[in-house]
């Protein structure tokens, strides 16, 4: 490879130095943009988040706002268009005195801004607090601390109420109270947490001690004025983990998600509605066979678009519909019953007469336009994938992040009176790598006449002269698709290595239908497999793949499927399995989110579809990769794999063609920047041996 034809994919130091997108904002007016980027840190062993300013004409290049060494994030516009961001930074001006000391304070007055100097365990120095940046220019200033941090910052439109969430440990009355428990904790060295309910895990972090709390705060003066936020969950046990939700325009009330245990450590989540003033509470939507999520207030507050998630059983996949809820208790109604894909990130227009949201379809992730009043759906743009969509005050266009499989998100306008349109790219921050290959599609038949797709990834060079190496690389979800850009599962690394890649959306995928995902429910050995191997059938017949050189990975549930596939076929030369499902009986149990495994698999179902119970039939050589902090897949399920490939191995243990690559502090992605490296150079390093016939040579580092 030449320097005038080689790419950042080729090397992965320049890889994994690409500026990348991660979050859209419009200002009030319109007049300009916010975007978040993720970038190196100095000493290139993180990535930080910074603020650029995006001019929504397209005329002027992005300009960077902020430069804080650990990062911004968690923006929102006050109505006079100064700028909330989220960060943690050094604070040296302390305008206020302490929460004790202000006449008239009782104790279930929240501290407006913390007084005490960062000077010791139990402040609030080490914690996200939010900060202001004018809207006429000028410095940043704090304008709000807690003991535990700040997060899911929104402002009203019109009136300007502040709304966050923040961790606050239970039973704790102010700010002071939970800053002085905090100090107690860390002075006796406990980490302990007594939970009374279940879960106890999230993905990659402990649920609790703390309990996220809602805060809301009247309009503040931006220059001199400190909010003074009021505690409007006192008490939400663990009602407000990872939820979402939405401030009404005249500030008077919240909407959000509100988690509701049910019965065999399971939960339910409703939609409730809480004043700012009083704190008070009313449920607006709850049923014991759906979940509402997602929930956006209508412009004059009479409504609330949602999405509606059927509670999957053992007997059928849930499905999602837009929902439309009346906040004064009136009829609750469906938006989309004729339309067979999953609705989500639903966004108002400014008059209220239209609900932009985005559904994966076909290897896509479109952005439609549903008309309120007739349930009419209309489909906005023509390829790719979209998040973070932002309707203008003039009503005229949306402002969006697109991407694709081959694409990195890019900052899009649209017309809103257009329908399947190629969005206009603006001047932002980010990268536009050169690809090194192109991308197209494979069209296969499953054995019960389902019409299957895929997409294909030709690196630079493959022809029929000169046929390239296939890796199948499957999916995690399993409810998902291949129709987004990856940073972490990128395709393109590969090929820039030589290698096509098949990226099929098998039975369980989204954007084909419920009856797409209902045939491979509860079936993960059957369809699904099946439904892979038609497509590797399919691929093989392109005359740029050779056949005689193949290897499958997938994480996650894809990690799954490499393992069923290593015990149910020998036609890989060589498998990958990141944060892999080995033993179903027992990673029910110790899976973060156990009661929705239980949902789907019985235990009986759980035996029939385990790949441990094929382990002797494994021929294949197999990379296994896991991370320690993995709670989604715990650790065991990568441990005990390991020990089976090694007890079943009779030869010379110095010719073992296995090899398990562990990361103590790495969690279910895989996502600092060095360890990322070490990711994917083992990985190149295991195929190039099993694959090319390369030897196997240990890569540095590990």
């Amino acid at each position: 490879m030449t320097a005038e034809t080689a790419t950042p994919f080729h090397d992965l130091d320049h890889y994994v130095a690409l500026r990348r997108l991660a979050g859209l904002w419009l200002a009030p007016d319109g007049s300009r943009l916010v975007a978040a980027a993720q970038q190196l840190a100095p000493d290139r062993k993180k990535y930080v988040t910074s603020l650029w300013q995006v001019d929504p004409s397209g005329a002027r290049p992005a300009r960077r706002l902020t430069r804080g060494t650990t990062g911004e994030g968690g923006v929102a516009f006050l109505p006079d268009g100064s700028l909330l961001f989220v960060a943690k930074r050094p604070h040296e001006e302390w305008p206020e005195p302490p929460e004790s000391a202000r006449s008239g304070n009782t104790d279930d007055t929240e501290d407006p801004g913390s007084a005490e100097a960062p000077t010791g365990d139990g402040n609030d120095a080490d914690k996200p607090a939010l900060w202001v940046l004018p809207a006429g220019g000028g410095e940043a200033r704090r304008v709000v601390a807690r003991p535990g941090g700040v997060s899911g910052v929104m402002v009203a439109r019109d009136a300007g109420t502040l709304v966050f969430s923040a961790p606050t440990l239970p039973g704790t009355k102010s700010a002071d109270d939970d800053r002085e428990r905090r100090k107690a904790r860390t002075d006796a060295s406990v980490s302990a947490i007594l939970h009374e309910s279940y879960p106890v895990r999230y993905w990659d972090h402990d649920l609790g001690p703390d309990e996220v709390r809602l805060f809301a705060a009247d309009a503040f003066d931006v220059d001199e004025g400190h909010p003074r936020p009021r505690d409007l969950s006192p008490e939400p046990g663990r009602a407000l983990d990872e939820g979402a939700a939405d401030v009404s325009a005249d500030g008077r009330t919240v909407v959000s998600t509100w988690k509701v245990a049910t019965r065999q450590g399971d939960h339910r989540v409703d939609l409730v509605e809480v004043d700012t003033e009083t704190g008070e509470r009313r449920v607006l939507a709850t049923d014991p066979d759906h979940d509402f999520e997602a929930p956006r207030i209508s412009p004059d507050g009479r409504w609330v678009a949602c999405t509606r998630e059927r509670r999957s059983t053992t007997e059928a996949a849930g499905d999602v519909t837009l929902w439309l809820v009346p906040t004064n208790g009136g009829e609750q109604r469906d938006l989309t019953p004729e339309l067979d894909l999953w609705p989500n990130e639903p966004r108002w227009s400014p008059d209220g007469h239209t609900i932009y949201f985005t559904a994966d379809e076909r290897g896509h992730s479109p952005v439609f336009a549903v008309d309120v009043a007739t349930g009419c759906v209309r489909r906005l743009t023509a390829s790719g994938a979209y998040a973070a969509v932002e309707p203008a005050p003039d009503g005229r266009s949306l402002y969006a992040l697109r991407n694709a499989v081959d694409s990195p998100p890019s900052i899009v306008r649209l017309a809103v009176d257009a329908v399947d349109q190629e969005a206009e790219r603006l001047r932002g921050p980010e990268a536009t790598p050169t690809l090194p290959g192109r991308l197209t599609e494979v069209t296969a038949t499953a054995q019960d006449g389902s019409d299957l797709r895929a997409w294909l990834v030709l690196p630079d060079g493959a022809s029929a002269q000169e046929p390239a190496p296939l890796l199948l690389w499957i999916h995690g979800g399993p409810l998902s698709s291949w129709n987004t850009w990856s940073w972490r599962w990128n395709p393109w690394l590969m090929a820039a290595r030589g290698y096509a890649v098949l990226l099929p959306d098998p039975a369980l995928s989204t954007g084909y239908g419920q009856e797409f995902v209902d045939r491979g429910w509860g079936r993960w050995g059957a369809e699904p497999f099946t439904d892979l191997m038609a497509v590797t059938d399919a691929a093989l017949e392109v005359p740029e793949i050779d056949a005689g050189r193949t290897a499958a990975m997938g994480g996650s549930f894809g990690g799954y499927m490499a393992n069923w596939v290593a015990g149910h076929t020998d036609r890989f030369k060589a498998i990958v399995t990141h944060a892999s499902l080995w033993a179903l009986d027992q990673f029910g149990p110790t899976t973060d989110v156990a009661s929705y495994w239980f949902r789907e698999l019985t235990p009986e179902r759980a035996l029939a579809n385990s790949p441990h119970l094929s382990v002797e039939q494994i021929t294949t050589p197999m990379l296994v990769i896991h991370g320690d902090r993995d709670y989604r897949v715990p650790i065991g399920e990568g441990l005990r794999l390991w020990w089976e490939l090694n007890r079943l191995h009779d030869g010379d243990p110095a010719e073992l063609p296995h090899r398990f690559l562990y990361f103590p502090d790495e969690n279910h992605w895989v996502l600092s920047p060095h360890h990322a490296k070490v990711w994917y150079s083992t990985v190149f390093a295991f195929l190039s041996w099993h694959v090319e016939g390369a030897g196997w040579e240990r890569p540095e580092l590990v």
